[in-house]
């Protein structure tokens, strides 16, 4: 029987991002994936028109079903309408399971531009952070959750709160250079720049990636090692912006 996993994300048409996207990627690492819709997007891979929210509520009550049926101990949570909202959904998950283990890729700015978000009170952030198991920002994101002088500074105050794995597809090089940060201990986690290694929905990617690992038994700095090794050949798989999952199919 496969572990259950669960996402509480956007819908995205073109399956490139979102809910659609960390399915196909939990399905792929050998995970069961579950689904709760936070907002209906009107998007593709390079375009991003507008975004209705599914409210508070109603998340909930798709998240309760599931959960009253499923044993569902790992949960990501991805594009949500606010962060107090946000704080909300997590207290009540854990009210109903203080043992869950929760990551939060925070979905600050959609692929095309889109802003969802202006910089969190820190006060409202830091009550988040305590609760996550992991947090997954790229270099750009770190910045706007917290200011900072680099991105490297903004990780290490956010590590106070939480893990977090701070992304190294927006820096330069030969290596994408992902970093994870717990207490005490640093690990960093390289692999080779692929040459058409941009992809849409590649973050929600590997958050899943993680999540499914974590569902499987993977330790932390494991689950994201093979989180990145598979987000490394949902990359390479084309040179186009939707990336493939069925790696043995295609390649």
């Amino acid at each position: 029987m496969r572990p259950y996993a669960l996402t509480i994300a956007g819908f995205d048409p073109s399956a490139g991002a979102g809910v659609l996207a960390d399915v196909k990627t939990m399905e792929a690492s050998g995970v069961y994936g579950l689904a709760a819709c936070t907002a209906l997007t009107v998007q593709n891979d390079v375009a991003f028109e507008r975004v209705n929210w599914v409210p508070l509520a109603d998340i909930q009550d798709q998240v309760q079903l599931l959960l009253v049926r499923f044993p569902v101990k790992f949960i990501k949570i991805g594009l949500f309408e606010s962060l107090p909202l946000l704080l909300e959904l997590i207290r009540w998950l854990k009210a109903y399971n203080p043992a869950v283990q929760l990551i939060w890729d925070p979905v600050l700015q959609a692929t095309a531009g889109y802003e969802f978000h202006a910089r969190p009170d820190i006060e409202l952030l830091q009550a988040i952070c305590c609760e996550l198991a992991l947090l997954t920002p790229n270099r750009p994101e770190a910045l706007r959750l917290l200011p900072a002088a680099s991105p490297e500074a903004a990780a290490e105050t956010l590590a106070v709160w939480c893990p977090v794995l701070l992304k190294g597809g927006h820096a330069e090089g030969d290596f994408a250079t992902d970093v994870l940060l717990m207490p005490e201990v640093r690990h960093t986690l390289a692999s080779p720049r692929l040459p058409h290694g941009e992809k849409h929905g590649s973050g929600c990617v590997l958050s899943a990636a993680i999540l499914a690992r974590l569902a499987l038994g993977d330790d932390l700095p494991e689950a994201c090692w093979q989180g990145k090794t598979y987000t490394a050949a949902f990359l390479g798989s084309n040179d186009t912006w939707l990336g493939y999952h069925s790696f043995l199919e295609v390649l």
